[in-house]
């Protein structure tokens, strides 16, 4: 016959040894530099629906001029924390580019960054990533 303290004893360390990972991987937060990104000029690359868009922009504490496929855009910086921004464009020419966007840098490395983005208020998300050219 088993001995319940014996089976008891045995569950509760495959449960520790189930619990010990866990505690490593809840204590890994991602570094961000997120202010080393607030200024620069940058291409970008972002992939919606298989199809890869590039643009290149340049940014500084106030605007962002952003060139994509011949056309030049521009818009109002608004900083909310280190790493989310929110982008207002200052001729919008449609409904659409009078909503604003909201940026947030996901990840950062030496010269890049990926973030994901998306219309202030609403859920729906996309990613992308900005390199440093300069």
């Amino acid at each position: 016959m088993i001995n319940k303290s014996v089976l008891y004893f045995c569950n509760m360390k495959y449960i520790a040894l189930l619990l010990i990972p866990s505690l490593f991987v809840s204590c890994y937060q991602i570094e961000r530099n997120c202010n080393d990104f607030k200024t620069g000029t940058y291409k970008s690359k972002i992939t919606i629906d298989g199809i890869i868009y590039k643009s290149t922009f340049s940014r500084d504490s106030l605007l962002q001029v952003e060139s994509f496929e011949g056309t030049v855009d521009s818009t109002y910086v608004r900083w909310i924390n280190n790493c989310e921004v929110v982008f207002k464009t200052i001729n919008p020419k449609n409904r659409a580019e009078k909503k604003d966007i909201h940026l947030k840098i996901l990840t950062t490395s030496e010269d890049s960054y990926r973030f994901e983005y998306g219309y202030v208020g609403d859920t729906y998300k996309r990613q992308g990533e900005a390199t440093r050219i300069n």
